[in-house]
């Protein structure tokens, strides 16, 4: 039992940390590429920056989806049940 815990330890860290990793480059190349747009034209800058920032709410979105599903295999873990069920006694 001690065992399964530590592994689901173990992937709720790889899912946060993977999350946190790709969140946070999709989010330095999408503002890497709006300062190139906003140099390049002036007037759009506006425009892009809504659109950015709309981009930037769905991508750590996505993250914190996996930062929830994380918690709910640390604290709520629905495989426990079932392993706990089928131990010998």
């Amino acid at each position: 039992m001690n065992d399964i815990l530590g592994l689901v330890a173990l992937a709720c860290g790889i899912i946060v940390g993977l999350g946190a990793i790709g969140a946070s480059i999709g989010i330095a190349l999408m503002g890497g590429k709006f300062l190139e747009s906003s140099a390049r034209q002036p007037e759009l800058m506006n425009q892009l920056q809504t659109k950015m920032f709309i981009l930037a709410g769905l991508i750590d979105a996505a993250f914190l989806i996996g930062v929830a599903i994380a918690l709910l295999f640390a604290f709520a873990n629905p495989f426990a049940a079932t392993l706990l069920a089928n131990l010998p006694k």
